[in-house]
């Protein structure tokens, strides 16, 4: 199964942050949506991450003057993606070797859509539920 059946159940639009907004706007959509990270757009254009460690890391290098500063300039880039037609356990694997919770979804540069490793992993666990159901009642029958 590929991420596009995990985008087929979402409604409406991906929030966004721009490489313009102030780290102290996007700090609080992050904390208004209770979401850990936000893929940063331009023009549709994937430009990078902006998520709760580059908080702490904004933080830890400039101090309360992070939240006076421009998301670009303290954003993690380039993104990393995928696109709709990577399989799950791919991007699971690519999550847990580059140690990140987050992938936006591109088509060529544009942004599809953007997922988490909690949202993989949930898709994982009802498949495995799904199939270990099917498998008992494969063998009541028989």
């Amino acid at each position: 199964m590929t991420i596009a059946i995990i985008l087929q159940g979402r409604e409406g639009a991906v929030f966004t942050a721009s490489p313009d907004d102030l780290v102290e706007t996007v700090v609080a959509r992050l904390a208004e949506h209770r979401i850990g990270a936000l893929p940063v757009v331009q023009n549709g254009e994937v430009l990078g991450i902006f998520s709760e460690r580059d908080v702490i890391y904004g933080l830890a290098s400039h101090g309360a003057a992070l939240m006076g500063k421009r998301v670009g300039d303290v954003m993690t880039a380039p993104a990393i993606t995928v696109t709709a037609d990577t399989p799950v356990l791919s991007a699971l694997s690519l999550m847990t070797r580059r140690r990140i919770r987050h992938l936006p979804v591109a088509e060529g540069t544009q942004i599809a859509g953007f997922v988490s490793i909690g949202d993989l992993v949930k898709y994982r666990i009802e498949k495995i539920e799904a199939e270990a159901s099917a498998m008992r009642d494969y063998i009541q029958m028989a």
